[in-house]
C-alpha cells in the first residue's frame, strides 16, 4: 500500500471524530453482532484506571509472549503512528491489515446505518484483527472511562483497575466518587478484579461490585531503585523481580500484572524472563546521556507527582531543565507547579497544531513565574538544541503531554 492510501484511510477514520465522544455501548454492541461477535473468540484481560494502564498492559503482553502465547494488545493514544494502538506479539498492525479490517467494519456500519465514533470504529477494527490473527490473549485497555467505554462489551478472564485520580472530568465525573464508580464499571460477575485501592472511593466501589477481588495496595513487598540503569527492583514472595521501567508507580503497575499473571497460571520463572524485555516508550524513557534526555508523558497531576519523585531520587532541582507543553483541558497550573519543584529552568514549546493544545506564548504566560529561568520556543527540536547548548544541566526532561513526546519521536525516526 502506498502512503497516500494510508493517509486517505486515516482521514476517513478520523472523520468519525465529528460524532464526538459518546460514552455508551449501543453502537459497539451492534457492530460486533454484525461482525459475528468475534470478540468472544479469545481470552481477554481488561484494564481501566487513570494512570499506568499502558505500563501494565505492556508487562502482561511481554510476559505472556515469553510464556508462548499469541498476544494482542490495544492501547491509546499512539505516539507517532496510529498502528501502534493495535499490536500482535509486539508488532503493529500493518497498513494492509488495517485497510482490510477497516473496510469490513465500514461495511457493517453501512449495513446498520449507524453513526459510530472514532474510538468505536477503532475498537471494532481491533477486535476483528485479533480474531484474524488467532490470538490466545487480548490485553484490552479502556480508552477513557470504564462502564460506558467501548471496550466494555467483553467478559474477560481478569479485570484490572490501576488507580483513580481526577481526570477527564467533562466525561467521567466531577469527583473521585463519580470517577471511581465509572472505572469500577468494568467489573463483571464472577470475574476476578485486581486493583490498586489508592483511595477509599475506589475501594468502596470495587467492594460493592465484587467479592473476588485483590487490592495490591495491601501487599507486603520491598522496592528499590537502580539509579544507574533506571530500573525498579521488587522483592516479593521470596523472589526478586527487576523491571526495566523506573519509578515507585511502576512497582504498583508490576504488582497488578504479577497478581493477574498468577491468577491465569503463568510461572514465576516466565514472569522474570518476560520482564527483561519490557519496554514502554514515553514513560521515563532515557533516550540520551550526557546530559540525560528523558521523555515522560506526565499529562496529569498524579503522573507529574510520580515523575517528580523519580527524578529527585537521582538529581537535584538545579540540575534539571524541563521542556513542556500541556493540553488546555488539563490542570496546567497544578502540573507546572509540580514541574517547578524538580526543575529550576523551563522551556515552553507549542502544541497549537494539536486539538486542545496551547502555544508556547500561552504556556509562557501561565508558567514563567514558577521557574527561576524560563524561555519560550515554538519548535520542540529547537528547544532541545537550545537546552543542550545554553544550559549546563545533568538532565533535560520532556514532559506534559504524550503528543509532545510523539513530536520528539517523529524527529528521531
Amino acid at each position: 500500500m502506498n502512503l497516500l492510501k494510508k493517509e486517505e484511510l486515516l482521514d476517513e477514520l478520523y472523520s468519525y471524530s465529528k460524532f464526538g465522544i459518546k460514552l455508551g455501548l449501543e453502537n459497539i454492541d451492534k457492530l460486533l453482532n454484525e461482525l459475528g461477535n468475534i470478540e468472544n473468540n479469545y481470552k481477554k484481560i481488561h484494564i481501566a484506571g487513570t494512570n499506568g494502564k499502558g505500563s501494565v498492559a505492556t508487562m502482561l503482553e511481554t510476559i505472556l509472549i515469553e510464556s508462548g502465547y499469541n498476544v494482542g494488545k490495544y492501547t491509546s493514544p499512539h505516539l507517532v503512528d496510529f498502528n501502534e494502538r493495535i499490536t500482535v506479539n509486539n508488532k503493529k498492525i500493518s497498513d494492509e491489515e488495517l485497510v482490510e479490517c477497516f473496510l469490513e467494519v465500514k461495511k457493517a456500519i453501512k449495513s446498520l446505518n449507524i453513526q459510530p465514533t472514532f474510538f468505536e470504529v477503532t475498537t471494532a477494527i481491533m477486535f476483528l484483527y485479533f480474531d484474524k490473527k488467532n490470538i490466545d490473549w487480548g490485553i484490552i485497555e479502556t480508552g477513557m472511562g470504564g462502564q460506558y467505554d467501548s471496550t466494555n462489551v467483553i467478559v474477560p478472564e481478569v479485570s484490572i483497575i490501576t488507580n483513580v485520580t481526577v481526570d477527564h472530568t467533562n466525561y467521567l465525573g466531577k469527583n473521585l466518587r463519580e470517577i471511581a464508580k465509572e472505572k469500577a464499571g468494568i467489573i463483571k460477575k464472577d470475574v476476578p478484579v485486581i486493583y490498586y485501592g489508592n483511595c477509599k472511593e475506589l475501594i468502596e466501589e470495587v467492594e460493592k461490585k465484587s467479592v473476588n477481588r485483590v487490592n495490591i495496595g495491601k501487599y507486603n513487598y520491598k522496592v528499590e531503585f537502580d539509579n544507574e540503569k533506571f530500573s525498579t527492583v521488587i522483592d516479593i514472595d521470596n523472589e526478586i523481580y527487576e523491571i526495566p521501567l523506573y519509578g515507585e508507580f511502576q512497582s504498583k503497575n508490576f504488582l497488578l500484572a504479577y497478581e493477574t499473571l498468577k491468577k491465569i497460571g503463568v510461572s514465576k520463572k516466565d514472569i522474570k524472563k518476560g520482564l527483561k524485555n519490557v519496554k514502554w516508550p514515553g514513560r521515563f524513557e532515557v533516550i540520551e546521556k550526557n546530559p540525560y534526555l528523558i521523555l515522560d508523558g506526565a499529562h496529569n497531576i498524579a503522573a507529574a507527582l510520580g515523575l517528580k519523585r523519580s527524578l529527585l531520587k537521582k538529581f537535584k532541582r538545579e540540575e534539571i531543565l524541563v521542556i513542556t507543553s500541556i493540553l488546555k483541558d488539563k490542570d496546567v497550573n497544578e502540573i507546572l507547579d509540580i514541574f517547578s519543584k524538580f526543575a529550576d529552568t523551563a522551556i515552553f514549546v507549542s502544541l497549537k497544531t494539536v486539538d486542545r493544545g496551547l502555544s508556547e506564548e500561552e504556556m509562557y504566560k501561565l508558567g514563567s513565574g514558577k521557574f527561576d529561568n524560563s524561555l519560550k520556543i515554538d519548535d520542540i527540536n529547537e528547544a532541545i538544541k537550545v537546552a543542550k547548548e545554553n544550559f549546563d544541566k545533568k538532565a533535560i526532561i520532556i514532559a506534559g503531554s504524550l503528543y509532545l513526546i510523539g513530536e520528539v519521536k517523529k524527529g528521531r525516526i
